[in-house]
């Protein structure tokens, strides 16, 4: 899902691969008890694991680097204070709370946008209204070319749908662990996400030229 890597448009609207999660549960305990006593490269370790998808999902969804930034360090802050003070009980559900506290900033942002004058009412609003004049150039290359094409598919999605394809392909979480953090079923939420997935395939297969994979024409 990340533009940014060249492997990163097409599997994810062409197929169900599991992203990458954190450590097994054991080590990711070792690291918040070690973090928690004051272990610096624990501290290091944890923010080495987490920082980009934190940020990545911040980025995705906001549409600007200074917000992602700024809203990812404030989500490790967070984290240091609770864990640093006693303030986090480890149970094995780690990842759930810290893109809870992430996801919790964002809804923040949104209501802020919102409730600034002459705002769109949310950021993929305002990164959608960016898109046309993007679209007018011809991409550099087909990997910018898929990247224009997967934003502007993903903007086209409702606020809920969006963010559980994010949830899941740029913070790289579980369905499970999606279930968890939504407080949906997890029926509910596989159905949910196998239809908004299907809405980003049919958008980039719909996107006029140059957005189609030359290989397929």
């Amino acid at each position: 899902m990340q533009c940014a890597h060249p492997d990163g448009v097409f599997p994810i609207v062409t197929s169900m691969t599991t992203p990458r999660h954190d450590p097994p549960a054991p080590e990711t305990a070792a690291l918040l008890a070690a973090a928690g006593a004051g272990d610096e490269q624990a501290w290091r370790d944890l923010i080495r694991l987490y920082w980009r998808r934190v940020y990545a999902l911040v980025r995705s969804r906001s549409g600007r680097d200074d917000v992602a930034e700024e809203i990812t360090q404030s989500v490790f802050v967070t984290m240091a204070e609770r864990i640093g003070n006693d303030g986090y009980d480890e149970r094995g559900r780690f990842e759930s709370w810290l893109f809870r506290v992430a996801m919790n900033r964002l809804r923040d942002e949104i209501r802020r946008r919102r409730r600034a004058p002459g705002g769109s009412g949310s950021p993929e609003a305002a990164h959608l209204a960016s898109i046309p004049a993007a679209a007018a150039e011809t991409p550099t290359d087909e990997h910018e070319a898929r990247c224009i094409a997967l934003r502007t598919a993903l903007a086209t999605l409702n606020e809920a749908d969006r963010e559980i394809i994010e949830l899941r392909h740029h913070a790289g979480l579980s369905f499970a662990q999606i279930a968890d953090l939504l407080e949906e079923p997890l029926g509910t939420l596989l159905a949910r996400h196998h239809r908004a997935l299907k809405k980003v395939r049919d958008a980039m297969t719909e996107a006029p030229a140059p957005f189609h994979d030359q290989r397929d024409s």
